[in-house]
């Protein structure tokens, strides 16, 4: 197996950092955050994963940044393994810049948003915004072929692709070679929730990348009839809802070629540490009987 980490975990570190920390934590590869950052967020003092990044990588600069990060990588041992991205599918000018970068650093793929959230208000449509994202893949696709860059798509709560099966439904439209599905149990732990077996055997060659964490739910107050009001906290995949020993094994039959990214965003606690336990405890699990 390959082991990435996402840099949005690593606010504080620039490119060079990051990639020592995780040369000397055994890691394989990165997946890096690519994102627009409004100047307001980016004169806050403190970096934070949603917000400032010192390793300050955006579409517009990514292809100007490209021959130094793979420069770094290279350095070091690592991989690029894929870019973390917020663009949607309707941001065409947006995805032709990290296009551009993802070709001249060699990303293997650009995370890509459907059209639009879904959190199930008055006003949001499934079928909409489903037609929206089929078509806003489409003429990405138009622009992506030849270059080598695949379209990923990750299953995520507050979307209408929260699980293997819902994502599928949107890139099956397409290519396995053009398209592919992240897929991300962490996610799945109050939204879209999948047994891996199942998820892994549907998505089949439209597996293209994962993300690994974990939460696990704890009850809250109740409401005025008595209903448990459900929380969920970040924990160790140890700890968590999903059966990551169950999920290498099944991964290892299907003889999975890809990154796995470990995204860990548990306060409180040194990046190092955080990312050398996750690590450590998947690498334990390749050997089991």
């Amino acid at each position: 197996m390959k082991y990435s980490v996402t840099t949005v975990c690593l606010p504080a570190l620039d490119m060079a950092q990051q990639a020592a920390l995780l040369q000397g934590l055994g890691f394989d590869g990165v997946e890096l955050r690519v994102r627009r950052v409004s100047d307001e967020v980016r004169a806050k003092a403190e970096p934070s994963s949603w917000g400032y990044h010192v390793n300050d990588v955006t579409p517009e600069n990514f292809a100007e940044k490209a021959p130094a990060i793979r420069q770094i990588l290279s350095d070091h041992g690592l991989s690029l393994a894929g870019l973390a991205t917020n663009m949607t599918c309707l941001d065409l000018e947006q995805f032709k810049h990290a296009l551009d970068g993802a070709v001249a650093a060699g990303a293997p793929f650009i995370r890509l948003a459907a059209a639009a959230g879904y959190t199930g208000k008055d006003g949001e449509n499934y079928w909409s915004i489903y037609g929206e994202t089929v078509a806003g893949y489409a003429r990405c696709l138009e622009l992506t072929k030849g270059s080598g860059v695949k379209l990923v798509l990750e299953m995520h709560g507050g979307t209408i692709h929260p699980s293997a099966s819902l994502a599928y439904r949107i890139l099956s439209q397409f290519s396995s070679s053009a398209v592919g599905v992240i897929y991300d149990p962490q996610n799945m732990v109050k939204d879209g929730f999948e047994t891996p077996a199942l998820a892994l055997s549907l998505l089949g060659d439209y597996l293209a990348h994962c993300h690994f964490g974990a939460h696990r739910p704890f009850p809250g107050d109740k409401d005025a009839k008595g209903t448990a009001q459900w929380k969920w906290e970040a924990c160790s995949m140890a700890e968590g809802l999903f059966n990551f020993p169950l999920i290498i094994k099944l991964l290892q039959k299907q003889q999975y070629s890809h990154f796995i990214t470990i995204e860990d965003f548990r306060a409180n606690i040194a990046p190092e540490l955080k990312l050398a336990e996750g690590i450590q405890y998947l690498r334990s699990l390749e050997g089991q009987a």
